[in-house]
């Protein structure tokens, strides 16, 4: 079997355009990927277009060591684009492996670890403002049988924090605390906001309200920094999703600077790296918890190496808050239950893509607005008709 086709589909999703990859077989099979990528999807086609095409053409699907590993150095500059297009490539090659093994992909990888995808609510406070909006966001995500969320309560906050400000953010925690109770698990979200000192002083702030982690309190670069935070905080620290290759998370796994490793599979090379990077993590006692705010077949990806990977943890989904067309640009997927996600049995990763239901959603350019841009609190709800 060979590679013999190589297609992308763009479709837009509110605050997002979803970048779709198809590769076809000789024989006939067809594999599906994601290469999302905020504000450079069109740069990312064209890459896929122009430089990576040419890479997979003739190849074999089950290369996959040869394939990515070939392109990985080939590219030479590295970086958030071209690993997106890597990581959407190899995504399909192992939906394409999958159907024609006829196993879901999660066996390929050695096999279930774990009978339940615990998951964590991410877009459900889109909109608000104060304290009372945040704590009836979450009640009303709670409901939906959430048992963790993640939520930004710094507005557009940029390395200090004034005095209001940190009040204000302190104000919103403790209202949503106060509002779920302390069964259910908070992500406080920092976006690398912060200075390292202002980062510290806030997690002191916050720690009486428990949080299950406070996720890249620095900027995402700063690793040495990251382990300065993380040795006074008082509380789990998570981090990764803006890191992209393996030299990067062997730096982060080693120096202990988080206790949750968040590798995004969608960008750091794909599901084999995933799993190497699980690797590193798990000889270091950490934990894994894969970044996914793009569509449905990345977080398809995601579930599969959840249920194969021992130190797995949870699983961040948008899925319910997202716009009502999402599952319509797939077929074949219906991942949650009642705050949990389920991966197929079916071969591959256990979906398709409605190529006409993406044409009815054109691509929207400059679709996300900046996390520095007051419109991003407003706009991050993407349930919208």
């Amino acid at each position: 079997m060979k590679i013999a086709g190589f297609e992308t589909f763009l479709a837009n999703a509110g605050l997002r355009n979803y970048l779709f990859i198809l590769l076809r077989a000789d024989n006939g099979m067809t594999g599906v990927g994601e290469a999302t990528l905020e504000w450079q999807e069109q740069t990312v086609l064209t890459l896929l277009h122009e430089w990576a095409l040419g890479r997979v053409l003739g190849r074999d699907p089950f290369d996959v060591e040869a394939t990515i590993g070939g392109m990985i150095r080939d590219q030479y500059q590295g970086g958030s684009t071209v690993m997106t297009a890597i990581s959407g490539v190899e995504i399909a090659l192992w939906d394409l492996i999958g159907k024609a093994c006829g196993q879901p992909v999660y066996r390929l990888l050695g096999g279930r670890c774990r009978d339940r995808i615990p998951a964590y609510a991410n877009g459900w406070y889109g909109g608000a403002r104060t304290p009372p909006e945040f704590a009836e966001r979450a009640r009303a995500a709670v409901g939906l049988g959430y048992r963790a969320l993640k939520f930004d309560p710094f507005g557009t906050a940029w390395k200090v924090l004034e005095p209001g400000e940190a009040d204000a953010a302190v104000a919103i925690v403790g209202a949503v605390r106060e509002a779920v109770g302390s069964g259910i698990g908070l992500m406080i979200e920092f976006h690398g906001r912060l200075a390292a000192g202002a980062a510290s002083a806030m997690i002191d702030r916050l720690a009486p309200f428990c949080p299950l982690w406070c996720e890249e309190p620095v900027a995402p670069e700063c690793l040495d920094l990251l382990a300065e935070v993380k040795r006074s905080a008082g509380c789990p620290i998570a981090a990764g999703e803006r890191l992209y290759t393996l030299a990067d998370f062997y730096r982060l796994t080693t120096l202990r600077a988080a206790d949750v490793v968040q590798m995004d599979l969608a960008h750091c090379g794909g599901i084999l790296a995933g799993k190497k990077i699980a690797a590193m993590a798990a000889a270091q006692d950490l934990q894994v918890a894969p970044h996914c705010s793009i569509g449905p077949v990345a977080l398809a990806a995601c579930l599969h190496f959840d249920l194969s990977t021992p130190n797995f943890m949870i699983q961040e989904s948008f899925a319910e808050f997202d716009v009502p067309w999402r599952n319509d640009l797939v077929g074949g997927w219906n991942p949650i239950q009642n705050g949990e996600l389920v991966a197929s049995d079916a071969p591959g990763l256990g979906l398709e893509l409605d190529l006409q239901a993406i044409a009815r959603h054109p691509y929207v350019p400059n679709a996300f607005p900046s996390l520095w841009d007051r419109d991003w609190q407003t706009n991050f709800t993407q349930n919208r008709s």
